[in-house]
């Protein structure tokens, strides 16, 4: 089929890469001029494991092609993968999504995460969801574990759905309306186990429990399931943050009262001030206090930074007096009241706090004893549960972990 995207998002860019390997005929529209340029080149500035490959092959072949613009014609479906921020009132900014609607003569089909109800204002609109998960887009796309569309007309949603044909994935056909809530469903749900595990985590530290054994407990009752069950400096990105504000807002108009989300929002806000409450415990007041942060990233696996915990437990740090340095293997450039590092023994020199924000497989590799040598003070402060105690002691560290 002729496939349109507009918007060269993760979201835009993963699902027009991903159409053209599925053997489709793809171009991608961003108004972006020079982002266009550079991918027509073959560059991808995302850092998405596999997405530079597939642009590569899609331009090689002649199924992919990038355009300026938001107008296509000559296609059989237009995807919408613009941005929704979030606003003023907490609801999806839709400016975007309805100037390319507004543009669009024939099939159009939103993957924007938009407020439940929006597809059924526009005649025709097919709601499809995306369930790609930032540094496992590619691999969400090709082997997804559902395919959801919702459609006025059933011939229209499972013509939607047979683009994807190839991946032989499990199909929810449904009304728009409902396609819609999927997504704000699902997101909302994996932020209330986050929240929830972080609660256990702090619980788990009062009375002197390990976090770990209560969740690998936990993880095996099926009803529970594996995933989002790592406690951490509290949830953020492109999505949890923006999709849980939308919901309540959503419920609030429908007169909900959806408590138990406001306050997996409200936990989810406390996070970071207690990750800085726990440093001071432990090093008193942070005047000057240099520390090494670990990670800036809101995820490992991404270069996103949007709505990172990571940032705004520095923010907290920094407003104390705190002097912060940090090395993530994706960000290259200073960050407010951050200076970024090449190295994580160059963010470990002369520092007091070695604070690990982001769970970066790579360090648990670290070399422990080098970055021993380079620190002040050998503490390291583990939100995220990434460093082995082991090495941690061997190298002469006093390691703090949460929940523990």
């Amino acid at each position: 089929m002729r496939i349109g995207v507009v918007g060269a998002g993760y979201v835009g860019l993963t699902t027009a890469a991903c159409f053209a390997h599925l053997g489709h005929q793809v171009v991608c529209a961003d108004v972006d001029e020079s982002k266009v340029e550079a991918l027509n080149a073959g560059e991808v500035a995302l850092h998405e494991p596999g997405l530079s490959d597939l642009v590569a092959e899609g331009l090689g072949s002649g199924g992919l092609r990038f355009v300026t613009g938001s107008r296509l014609s000559d296609v059989d479906f237009t995807f919408v993968c613009v941005q929704t921020p979030t606003g003023a009132d907490g609801e999806a900014d839709l400016t975007a999504v309805e100037e390319v609607l507004d543009q669009v003569s024939g099939p159009a089909v939103v993957k924007s995460t938009v407020p439940v109800g929006t597809a059924a204002k526009h005649p025709g609109v097919v709601s499809n969801p995306e369930f790609l998960r930032e540094g496992h887009a590619v691999e969400d796309f090709l082997r997804p574990q559902r395919i959801v569309v919702g459609a006025q007309d059933e011939r229209q949603a499972r013509a939607v759905a047979d683009l994807y044909g190839a991946t032989r994935a499990p199909v929810v056909l449904t009304d728009t309306t409902s396609a819609e809530l999927v997504k704000y469903a699902s997101n909302c749900f994996l932020a209330l186990k986050l929240s929830y595990v972080n609660t256990l985590a702090e619980l788990c530290e009062h009375l002197d429990a390990d976090i770990d054994g209560v969740t690998e407990g936990m993880r095996l009752d099926n009803r529970i399931g594996a995933s989002c069950l790592a406690p951490g400096p509290g949830w953020g990105g492109s999505c949890l943050p923006k999709d849980t504000l939308a919901l309540l807002a959503t419920a609030r108009t429908a007169g909900i009262d959806f408590a138990t989300l406001e306050a997996a929002i409200s936990t989810n806000h406390h996070q970071p001030r207690r990750v800085v409450d726990r440093i001071r415990e432990e090093v008193g007041p942070l005047d000057g206090v240099r520390i090494g942060l670990l990670g800036l990233t809101f995820k490992a696996g991404t270069s996103d930074l949007r709505d990172s915990p990571a940032l705004v437990v520095a923010g907290i740090l920094s407003g104390e007096g705190a002097v912060l340095v940090a090395y993530d293997p994706c960000v290259e450039q200073d960050r407010p009241g951050i200076t970024v590092l090449p190295s994580a023994v160059e963010a470990a020199e002369g520092a007091d706090v070695l604070l690990v924000l982001t769970e970066w497989p790579e360090f648990a590799e670290l070399d422990w004893p080098e970055l021993a040598k380079r620190v002040r003070n050998p503490l390291i402060f583990d939100t995220r549960g990434v460093v082995p105690p082991g090495k941690a002691a061997e190298a002469g560290f006093r390691l703090v972990r949460t929940g523990r």
